[in-house]
């Protein structure tokens, strides 16, 4: 039986796979439990695949994922997520940075009755300009927009509950959002501080690029977790918002107009007023359209627009009795 599955996406990490793979073992084996241990190579062009498929062949534990490409972490974890066969599932980096001894403390939490478990790494050894203020400072925002206040949304340790997981579709950057999709749906979020290694191997993949490309996903997910059923509430609310600024400008150009005697034809105001007016109405058209396209999305695919969490029933006596009930009540 499997109770945990450790999802390992690596990109060029073949000086860390076999130091990590004892690391791993080390830790784990003291836990009394079944657990799988699933590498995902995202596409790497070194001799990372060698290393894992030696590792593979010594260990039956271990699966390893090969992809054509390389698609990106997200994509690596979505793999990995996939193939977990776990009641709980723990992703975590290959650089050797993260500590696997931190496992069992992200367990304990679990077995307090929290769903997600997420991980901060309070005493950082990474680059501080390049690597640790920018996350920082992002943590921060995205703490303020979602609502869900966390240190460090970018580290790749975490654990999960599978009920969690499973609900969730993975792209773009956002396997760093799922504490904030678990809440949406109900879950209950912790955090940890953990352990931070200096990284012994190689250079980082990721630069301040992704800094930008995480801060687009997050407008992404703020959209989806508020309108993604009722998308008209948003474009509908900016259409009208934007017709009522087209006539306010438009009093105001009559204003001028009598009053003033400022010519209707030569004020901007005119223009103004009828560029917005025009773009409301846009905006209306196309809530309507992301409307219509909701309702395909969820009804083509019979995808409820809830997450059930339990579901309780009397006992069928108790059921049988209260119904008898009803029925001489009623006749």
């Amino acid at each position: 039986m499997t109770d945990l599955s450790l999802v390992v996406p690596l990109f060029n990490e073949q000086e860390s796979l076999s130091l990590l793979y004892q690391e791993i073992v080390q830790a784990v084996s003291q836990l009394r439990k079944g657990w799988e241990l699933i590498f995902v190579d995202d596409g790497s062009t070194d001799g990372s695949y060698a290393v894992l498929k030696r590792l593979a062949e010594s260990d039956p534990r271990i699966t390893v994922i090969r992809f054509a490409r390389n698609f990106g972490q997200t994509a690596a974890m979505a793999a990995g997520f996939e193939l977990a066969r776990g009641e709980i599932i723990i992703p975590m980096d290959a650089d050797l940075q993260n500590d696997p001894a931190d496992i069992q403390a992200i367990l304990q939490k679990l077995d307090e009755g929290f769903d997600v478990v997420s991980c901060w790494r309070k005493d950082r050894r990474d680059a501080y300009v390049t690597r640790t203020l920018p996350s920082i400072l992002a943590n921060k925002l995205i703490s303020w927009i979602s609502g869900v206040h966390l240190h460090d949304y970018g580290c790749t340790l975490k654990g999960y509950r599978r009920s969690v997981v499973q609900h969730v579709r993975l792209y773009g950057e956002m396997h760093r959002f799922i504490p904030i999709f678990a809440t949406w749906a109900g879950g209950r979020v912790t955090e940890i501080p953990v352990r931070h290694h200096p990284r012994r191997f190689g250079a980082s993949k990721y630069g301040m690029m992704r800094t930008f490309k995480v801060m687009l996903d997050l407008v992404t997910i703020t959209f989806l977790g508020k309108y993604s059923t009722k998308p008209m509430h948003f474009f509908g609310g900016a259409g009208i918002l934007l017709i009522l600024a087209g006539f306010v400008t438009a009093a105001v150009t009559l204003v001028e107009k009598f009053f003033y005697e400022v010519k209707a034809h030569r004020n901007p105001l005119l223009l103004g007023s009828v560029f917005f007016v025009i773009l409301g109405v846009q905006f209306i058209l196309i809530g309507l359209i992301a409307e219509l396209m909701t309702r395909t999305y969820h009804e083509s695919q019979d995808k409820p627009t809830y997450i059930i969490k339990t579901v309780l029933k009397g006992k069928a006596e108790d059921t049988e009795k209260i119904r008898a009930k009803q029925e001489v009540e009623v006749t």
